[in-house]
């Protein structure tokens, strides 16, 4: 069998809206979740957009332009909470949650093309960060994200699910998240710091940069 094409996928799609091009809501799946944060009743999904000519480009597509490039480069408005030579963890500018962190590579690659010799560390650095955020009192679980459609330098997301508060399990947590108060930055800065720390005593390194 032939690999599917997006124009097959798309008319696949497009065949089981309605008459306005939407989607029935599935409330079989998310939408009927005890942890969904939205009223399904006057929920409605956008009617689906025509296929687009190509994937937009991305933030640092041309390697030569992405800020690892730049060794002068300002360092991410939220601080660094650990670096090494090869790696940095970084604090979103704002977070809604207990901890919002960011791992990148300094060199430029994205997931699809982390070299090897960065690959086999990259896996014992994601286990080392979710072991030190689920540490933190406030935290229920860690998330971990990657969605690569904005920027192409490789940035996976860590989000401590705060504990306890069961509807922001799974999935829903983003949607969740925008909707909540921002956190105070010393308080995102103290758990984030707990996590770098935690990082310099398995990995060597620095952080955080703020103090």
């Amino acid at each position: 069998m032939d690999l599917e094409t997006p124009e097959e996928y798309y008319a696949r799609v497009a065949a089981a809206t309605d008459a306005e091009g939407r989607l029935t809501v599935a409330v079989e799946e998310m939408p009927g979740w005890d942890i969904y944060p939205y009223e399904v009743d006057s929920l409605r999904i956008k009617p689906l957009r025509p296929l687009d000519d190509a994937e937009p480009p991305r933030r640092g597509e041309v390697p030569e332009e992405c800020w690892c490039t730049d060794p002068d480069a300002q360092p991410p408005v939220g601080g660094v909470a650990w670096r090494n030579e090869r790696w940095r963890l970084a604090l979103a500018s704002e977070s809604k949650v207990p901890v919002s962190l960011f791992l990148e590579p300094l060199v430029h690659c994205d997931l699809a093309t982390v070299p090897d010799g960065l690959a086999g560390e990259m896996g014992r650095l994601v286990v080392a960060i979710a072991a030190a955020v689920e540490e933190l009192p406030s935290v229920g679980r860690t998330q971990l994200y990657r969605f690569g459609d904005g920027g192409a330098h490789l940035h996976l997301f860590f989000l401590g699910r705060p504990r306890r508060v069961l509807q922001f399990r799974g999935s829903p947590l983003l949607d969740w998240e925008e909707n909540l108060p921002a956190l105070p930055v010393e308080v995102h800065r103290a758990n984030a710091a707990y996590v770098g720390r935690r990082l310099v005593e398995a990995f060597g390194g620095e952080g955080p940069d703020w103090f």
